[in-house]
């Protein structure tokens, strides 16, 4: 039986070559059936094939990036959840196999089958048991490094498109059925006509300016509609304040786990707006502000009004486990914002923050210390008198910390050397950030050497050795008027790394990475942890 035609169909494009798959896939003999019978379109079996083998042929498909084999698979998908990451496998073969057209191969699959739902209310022809379609945990490609990725943005918007069409669709069928049984009786007979389960769409979603209008619909219109938006992680970026309370009050609360508001100057102000929606997540866990324009360095009557506020309302988020001020001043007020919190955090991001010595005094003896598995306190000079108060932090979050970021601390060797024993004791420790502090190439030698013992330890971002840069002026970087760089010598720079990768091999740590990119490598999310 050939696959139902549907108008959203011609819009797939044909598939896409095939990728390199990493062992543990490439390597299964029933993974390479499973590629070969994917191959061929349309599927000839898929009529008789068993329901416990529909999982390994979406995997092949997805992976070997078959959008048209995925449509068919889904609409005739046997299982009641459909789950993206669950089926690929480990979230880093989603990021290298990132593949557009695959996934809005999925949407249009799951839009069509609604529509002959529809259409044809209790008609299961293909039968397809769908009732539960994640997404969530695609990884993001907002510059389009791969020339087929995703964006976590542009998949809000396929979804979003998704949900309306559909509605609009259920609207127009209903329509329709009421001009064919005019009269009273006929309205009522139409409006009790059965209405299909539908389908819950869990997603992580990305809004800004652009895609604000089309969201905002998806989640109003739609949720009472056959495809129904559940939102995991909400990000929105420069939206208004009033456009970020109208979606938070759109959003399902039972499925939030993670609201992230950046790079909007709220303040204390726009915060104390915008927070009290929040509490109606009963299972928001992760909370990032950074770039929120908060300054209390310089107290008056308002502040301390507005700090009062703040902290209350977060003492309101009873889940509240992760929470990222970063690059909010909050000098000597950390004690004020954090007072009111029903548990401790395990997760505190507070780069470029203007600490002082009591926020950190504060936190070594707070409830929250033994708890930390993530601390970010990038951007603060610890070559004063910040670096005792926080070896003394250090101390107490030692058995449970696993993320440390200490980039651009203005540390040198001895203020390195000072830590070091106390960064021993942090067993658990799988990430060090220490990118952007002056440290020479022989304190980096000393830091491997001294840190092999930490058998979690995966990944240290160390800056470029001091004693790599050529002794000139900085220089101004070509095309930018404001930004200076100091000179590199190139070939003290590869020979300070080769010594570091040769002290690596001579370790045995294969699973060791040392490098002075801060950037394309993973991040450890606070759910990952």
């Amino acid at each position: 039986m050939a696959p139902s035609r549907s108008r959203s169909s011609t819009r797939i494009p044909p598939c896409i070559p095939k990728r390199q798959l990493p062992p543990g896939y490439s390597d299964s003999l029933l993974f390479l059936c499973a590629r070969r019978i994917v191959a061929h379109h349309p599927l000839p079996i898929l009529p008789a094939l068993p329901a416990h083998l529909y999982p390994i042929l979406f995997q092949a498909a997805f992976l070997d990036g078959r959008p048209l084999v995925l449509r068919d698979l889904v609409a005739a998908w046997p299982f009641p959840v459909l789950n993206f990451q669950r089926l690929v496998g480990r979230r880093e073969l989603l990021r290298d196999h990132p593949c557009k057209l695959c996934v809005q191969a999925v949407i249009l699959a799951v839009v069509a089958q609604l529509r002959r739902e529809l259409e044809e209310p209790g008609h299961h022809s293909s039968g397809c048991r769908l009732r539960v379609l994640d997404v969530t945990g695609v990884p993001d490609d907002p510059a389009g490094r791969a020339p087929d990725g995703m964006s976590v943005w542009s998949g809000t918007v396929a979804l979003a498109k998704a949900c309306v069409e559909v509605s609009k669709h259920q609207r127009e069928f209903q329509r329709r059925g009421s001009k064919r049984h005019k009269g009273r009786s006929g309205a009522a007979t139409a409006a009790a006509a059965p209405q299909p389960p539908g389908v819950d769409v869990h997603a992580d979603l990305f809004v800004n300016g652009t895609s604000y209008g089309i969201l905002r619909e998806a989640l109003q219109t739609g949720a009472a509609g056959p495809l129904r938006l559940k939102c995991r992680e909400f990000q929105a970026e420069k939206l208004s304040l009033a456009g970020i309370v109208s979606l938070l009050e759109s959003l399902d609360p039972s499925c939030v786990r993670r609201v992230d508001l950046r790079f909007r100057n709220l303040g204390l102000t726009g915060l104390s707006v915008i927070l009290p929606h929040l509490s109606r997540f009963p299972e928001l866990r992760s909370l990032k502000l950074q770039y929120s324009n908060v300054d209390v360095r310089r107290p008056t009557p308002e502040s301390a009004i507005g700090i009062r506020c703040l902290a209350g309302q977060l003492g309101m988020l009873p889940s509240l486990r992760e929470l990222n001020l970063g690059s909010s001043r909050l000098s000597g007020n950390l004690r004020q914002i954090l007072c009111d919190l029903q548990a401790p955090l395990e997760s505190l991001e507070l780069a470029f923050c203007s600490l002082v010595p009591a926020d950190l005094a504060f936190l070594s003896q707070s409830f929250h210390a033994p708890a930390l598995k993530r601390l970010d306190l990038s951007g603060h000079d610890f070559s004063q008198g910040l670096l005792e108060p926080l070896r003394l932090l250090l101390e107490e979050t030692s058995a449970s910390l696993l993320h440390l970021d200490l980039m651009e601390c203005r540390m040198a060797d001895s203020h390195l050397d000072a830590l070091l024993p106390t960064l021993r004791r942090c067993s658990r420790l799988r990430f060090l950030g220490l990118y952007g502090n002056s440290l020479s190439t022989a304190a980096l030698k000393d830091l491997l050497q001294k840190t092999l013992e930490l058998v979690d330890l995966h990944l240290v971002v160390y800056p470029f050795p001091v004693d790599c840069y050529k002794p000139e002026p900085p220089r101004r970087v070509p095309g930018s008027r404001r930004i200076y760089e100091e000179p590199m010598d190139g070939e003290r720079l590869a020979a300070a790394t080769a010594e570091i990768s040769q002290l690596l091999a001579n370790s045995g740590r294969t699973d060791l990475v040392w490098t002075y990119n801060p950037y394309g490598h993973g991040a450890l999310d606070y759910f990952s942890l």
